[in-house]
């Protein structure tokens, strides 16, 4: 019996890229545009052959910024650096604003050095300016001590709060698996 496995992605070859769509010099389909100089300054509405020349006889080329206006609007670059601070503004757009949410577990049987350690590390993540959020996890019998636990989790905010002021985001919570809240740095 013979087994067809999909295609898998070869991952050394480069994916391609929102920003390898820009269209540059004679890729431009349009008859005229409004260019833009390497300044920033205006220069007009102008014949495409015109505006590449333009931009060759500066050394640079010419690069299709919007295709939604008519016509299409046109700046004089280096391609090679347009690229690079577009995607620049990518990654920095893509990075999220509150940071991310990251976990940290605790569970019934922790010890007090156990805790004070947990307590570090959750101040790194959130001098870093992440959320974190405190999971502890319970099994079996433990389930049904859940003051116990609650007591606990009070222990590690008191010992966290000792290192630097938080704030809550997510109220305690009981979940099946045990316990969870989220903390900020305040």
């Amino acid at each position: 019996m013979v087994v067809a496995f999909p295609a898998q992605r070869d991952y050394a070859t480069p994916q391609p890229h929102k920003l390898d769509k820009v269209l540059v010099n004679n890729f431009i389909r349009s008859k005229e545009v409004r260019v833009i100089s390497e300044t920033g300054e205006q220069l007009g509405i102008m014949n495409i052959f015109d505006a590449i020349d333009l931009a060759k006889s500066k050394g640079l080329d010419l690069i299709q910024v919007t295709e939604k206006v008519e016509p299409p609007v046109c700046r004089i670059a280096n391609y090679g650096k347009y690229l690079y601070t577009q995607r620049k503004k990518e990654k920095k757009m893509a990075k999220p604003k509150g940071g991310e949410l990251k976990e940290i577990r605790l569970t019934f049987g922790i010890s007090l050095h156990d805790m004070e350690v947990r307590a570090k590390q959750a101040e790194k993540i959130l001098k870093d300016g992440n959320k974190v959020k405190i999971n502890m996890a319970l099994r079996g019998r433990e389930k049904a001590m859940g003051q116990v636990a609650t007591e606990k989790v009070k222990k590690f905010l008191e010992n966290l709060n000792s290192i630097m002021p938080i704030k809550t985001e997510r109220e305690l919570k009981r979940e099946p698996r045990g316990f969870a809240m989220i903390i900020s740095k305040q």
